[in-house]
């Protein structure tokens, strides 16, 4: 699936919805959130932060690639902008998209700047962000030059961590940020195209395997839905035995954005509830003899943080 031109009305969709696109060709895009706003004024931080280090204020959420080869039914993106157009996409360079990013990062927060609420310290902390999630839409690994991207962005001192849906398994072999997140949201096949509507199996299980040869820090991320992939523990488990990442994270799905278009909110999942499924994928873990031990959790944000003891993954710094 080769990604089209956005349309100039799926272009203003995206922007009325506080997406900023960064550079000429409109396929690369940065958006603030939550929770960098609650940091910046010192009232919090993201689970990230509690798990990583990653200080939300001096986090720039942005992506390369708005296009997506999946259609998930929890994603609260606006699916109906993907791949819309006629024309082909010209791609902008990394050192376009990094430079677009750093400037539009700083005009967002310039509004803080003169607010009563705001630390004084994070804010002069955030006008030099100090890590890049490429995370924010779309797939990254749809973008032609990401590894150049990811060491453009480390040229500037910062941290990478890029999520993936992981079906470009080519595409992992050749990037080297700080962290890999492979998104892993089934059991099985037949859950994951009934999740993801697409038919991307094959290729996810090549990039688990990618994933254990890894030397940068590795998670997978598997998002809990009720009564939809809340079921076989021992078959996740057996999936991140092919991965061994050093983190898994349990998250619920979050009943938001265009997701409230397709799911009803009973499919979102209490803390309690992630954090007993989580527990019995890790006991299926155990039991195979990998050492895995849930660690930490973020009531707020209904996560669940499950880490490999036996890694010998390096920190990444406090940012």
């Amino acid at each position: 699936m080769e990604p089209k031109a956005i349309s100039n009305y799926h272009e203003a969709t995206l922007e009325k919805q506080g997406y900023h696109f960064v550079a000429p060709h409109k396929h690369s895009a940065v958006k603030t959130c939550l929770w960098l706003r609650r940091s910046i004024r010192a009232e919090g931080n993201c689970y990230k932060g509690k798990f990583y280090g990653i200080s939300a204020h001096r986090c720039v959420q942005m992506t390369p690639c708005i296009f997506c080869n999946q259609r998930c039914i929890h994603c609260w993106r606006p699916l109906e902008a993907f791949n819309m157009g006629e024309e082909a996409v010209a791609w902008d360079t990394p050192l376009e998209i990094v430079e677009g990013c750093m400037k539009e990062q700083r005009r967002l927060i310039s509004g803080f700047k003169g607010s009563s609420k705001t630390s004084k310290a994070a804010f002069a902390e955030a006008e030099e962000p100090k890590h890049a999630a490429i995370s924010l839409i779309g797939e990254p690994t749809l973008y032609p030059h990401l590894q150049e991207l990811i060491q453009e962005f480390h040229s500037h001192g910062m941290t990478t961590f890029v999520v993936t849906n992981g079906t470009n398994p080519a595409v992992l072999r050749e990037i080297h940020p700080s962290q890999l997140y492979i998104s892993l949201n089934a059991p099985d096949e037949a859950i994951y195209k009934r999740v993801a509507h697409a038919d991307y199996w094959a290729q996810i299980q090549e990039s688990l395997e990618v994933m254990k040869r890894m030397k940068e820090r590795t998670v997978i991320r598997i998002t809990a839905m009720a009564g939809t992939n809340m079921v076989d523990p021992g078959g996740y488990a057996k999936l991140l035995e092919t991965a061994n990442p050093d983190f898994v994270e349990v998250k619920a799905y979050m009943h938001i954005g265009y997701s409230r278009k397709r799911l009803s909110r009973a499919v979102m999942p209490s803390h309690t509830e992630v954090k007993e499924f989580a527990g019995e994928i890790t006991e299926h873990l155990t039991s195979s003899g990998y050492n895995y031990k849930i660690v930490d959790e973020s009531e707020i944000s209904r996560v669940v943080l499950i880490s490999n003891l036996s890694s010998e993954v390096e920190a990444l710094p406090k940012l």
